[in-house]
C-alpha cells in the first residue's frame, strides 16, 4: 500500500471540492484547480476528507496511487494558501523591476530580458535583487521560476546569475596562473 496514497486529504474551511467522473475540482479563495485522474484510481469525498484508493494491485495502479493523491492535495492547498518560489539575483549591475505585469530583468546582456507571467501567476519584485513568484498551481509556479532562472543560471566561477533562495552553488577555483 502506498504510504502517501492511503493518507486522506483534509478539506480546509473555505474550500469546496467536486468530483465529476475522472475529474477532481477544488475551488477556494485563490481560484479553482482541477486534476484529472486515471480510471485505475477511485476517489471518494467523505465529510471533510478526500480518500484516494486504487481499484486493484496491478503495477500501474500502484504507481498512480500516491501521485494522484499528491496532485489532489496540491490542488486543495493551492486554492487555500497558494504556492510561492523566491529567486535571488547576484552580480554587479544585475537587477529586476516590474513594468505593469511584465518582469524586466537586467542580466548583463546588451538588451533587457522580459518575462510575461501566464494566467494565474503573479510576479513581485521585493528589492532590486529579490523576485517572488506566486500562484495556486504548484507546477506552473515552479515552471515560471525555472524559466526566470534559466535566463541567466548561476555560473560556478563567480556565482553571478539568478538562483533560488537558499540555493547553494558549488564554486570552482579559477586558473592557477604561471609560476
Amino acid at each position: 500500500m502506498s504510504r502517501i496514497g492511503k493518507m486522506p486529504i483534509e478539506i480546509p474551511s473555505g474550500v469546496e471540492v467536486k468530483l465529476e467522473g475522472n475529474k477532481f475540482t477544488a475551488k477556494g479563495p485563490l481560484g479553482e484547480e482541477s486534476v484529472e485522474f486515471r480510471p485505475e484510481i477511485k476517489v471518494k469525498i467523505d465529510g471533510n476528507q478526500v480518500i484516494v484508493e486504487r481499484i486493484n494491485d496491478e503495477r500501474i495502479a500502484r504507481s498512480l496511487h500516491g501521485l494522484s493523491r499528491t496532485l489532489m492535495a496540491n490542488a486543495v492547498k493551492g486554492v487555500k494558501e497558494g504556492f510561492e518560489k523566491k529567486l535571488e539575483i547576484q552580480g554587479v549591475g544585475y537587477r529586476a523591476n516590474m513594468e505593469g505585469q511584465v518582469l524586466n530583468l537586467q542580466l548583463g546582456y546588451s538588451h533587457p530580458v522580459k518575462v510575461q507571467p501566464p494566467q494565474g501567476i503573479t510576479i513581485a519584485v521585493e528589492a532590486n535583487t529579490k523576485i517572488s513568484v506566486k500562484g495556486s498551481n504548484k507546477q506552473t509556479v515552479g515552471d515560471v521560476a525555472s524559466e526566470i532562472r534559466g535566463k541567466r543560471p548561476p555560473e560556478v566561477y563567480k556565482g553571478k546569475g539568478v538562483r533560488y533562495e537558499g540555493e547553494y552553488i558549488r564554486r570552482k577555483a579559477g586558473k592557477a596562473g604561471k609560476k
